[in-house]
């Protein structure tokens, strides 16, 4: 539903509310919304081996491996945990029992997973073995609601963090010693790896590859993690009594221990958004807490906010912008009111002004909706 006040992600209402949070996410949600159409239009045009590079991290790997397009899903994931003790937490805070805060949680997972199967599948009429259940807004529903039941259930933040080394452990040791039947122990191809046997076997529908779904559900246990890192590092921000200063070091830190121990384990446990690896967590983990360092260093620290705003826009309507691009023909209201400009620029650059003017269409989008103060929830 519409409000007046943004929760753009679930949970997101905080008091004070992180700026540098809204335009972390805005920053996320940037790169989906057609900013690496532009990216890959320069690289055509130009053929620089420069703009090659960043086109290429903007894909996905086949399989194992990492690039930079891999984040945005586990950031997105990353900062609705990082808004939890400001929105959850405040809740607690005054008053509301645990069961109040329960269902609200657990109403919003529902919800997530809900919309993730309009998203996949629109409102159409399917037999159930034509319905695709796993989704990217599935999947943090579902990560988000687990995380944040732990978070109500749990006093000290030193359980938190033994769910979240037990649920990556967990996880690693339960692929390392299955498999899906006929392949060796330890097997972690796409056809071999148990969690997507399990997904196979479980998961009722279709599944996106046939025989392995990204947002399956077995992997969805490790992404509860990610979200416990995010409730991890809010805590810290919220509560913590060092300064800004002192706070955006030990985020940076602890970010760049991540990464070491990621590609530690990427030596046995590779590093795969596919399966969501517990080494992919932690890398992915790690640039989080790095970006959010960054953002909450310049923003929240140093109080150079202006340049933000940009973002700001877009990640206080990151649910919208998400829906919106599955329901809204984008392409056909910028060829209609941009066509000329296209025109005037000529082979081989116009696809480069059409895909900012893509981008700069669906910002305007949400800037109106900004300066209304409407904002999508749920």
């Amino acid at each position: 539903m519409a409000t007046t006040q943004s929760t753009a992600m679930p949970g997101i209402t905080a008091s004070p509310r992180l700026y540098s949070l809204d335009a972390l996410r805005g920053f996320d949600m940037f790169w989906i919304m057609g900013a690496e159409e532009i990216v890959h239009a320069l690289f055509k045009a130009t053929g620089s081996g420069f703009w090659g590079v960043i086109s290429t991290q903007l894909t996905h790997p086949e399989w194992n491996g990492f690039h930079f397009y891999d984040l945005i899903f586990p950031l997105f994931l990353f900062i609705a945990g990082v808004a939890t003790p400001y929105s959850v937490g405040r809740e607690l805070e005054k008053g509301k029992t645990k069961q109040q805060v329960l269902w609200r949680v657990v109403k919003r997972g529902i919800i997530l997973v809900l919309l993730g199967l309009v998203v996949n599948n629109g409102l159409e009429i399917k037999p159930l073995a034509d319905i695709r259940f796993g989704s990217v807004l599935g999947r943090i529903g579902l990560a988000y609601m687990f995380a944040n039941i732990i978070f109500i259930f749990t006093k000290k933040s030193g359980t938190q963090i033994t769910w979240f080394c037990g649920l990556l452990i967990g996880y690693w040791l339960l692929l390392k010693f299955s498999s899906a039947p006929g392949f060796p122990m330890g097997d972690l191809t796409q056809a071999g790896n148990f969690a997507s046997f399990m997904d196979r076997t479980i998961m009722p529908g279709k599944l996106y590859l046939g025989n392995h779904d990204p947002e399956g559900f077995t992997s969805t246990i490790p992404a509860i993690s990610t979200g416990l890192l995010g409730i991890l590092t809010g805590n810290f921000l919220k509560n913590s009594t060092l300064d800004g200063a002192n706070k955006t070091v030990r985020l940076a830190i602890t970010g760049a221990a991540f990464i070491v121990i990621a590609f530690l384990w990427n030596m046995d446990f590779p590093i795969n958004k596919n399966i969501w690896s517990s080494s992919f967590v932690m890398h992915v983990g790690g640039i989080s807490l790095l970006l959010l360092a960054f953002f909450y260093y310049i923003i929240d620290v140093l109080g150079l906010k202006k340049w933000a705003f940009f973002f700001k826009v877009i990640g206080m309507n990151s649910i919208l912008i998400y829906m919106a691009g599955h329901f809204i023909q984008w392409e056909y209201t910028t060829d209609s009111l941009f066509h000329w400009l296209g025109q005037l620029t000529g082979d081989p650059f116009n696809a480069v002004a059409m895909a900012i003017c893509y981008v700069g269409i669906q910002w305007g989008f949400l800037y109106f909706m900004f300066k209304k103060k409407i904002f999508l929830s749920v």
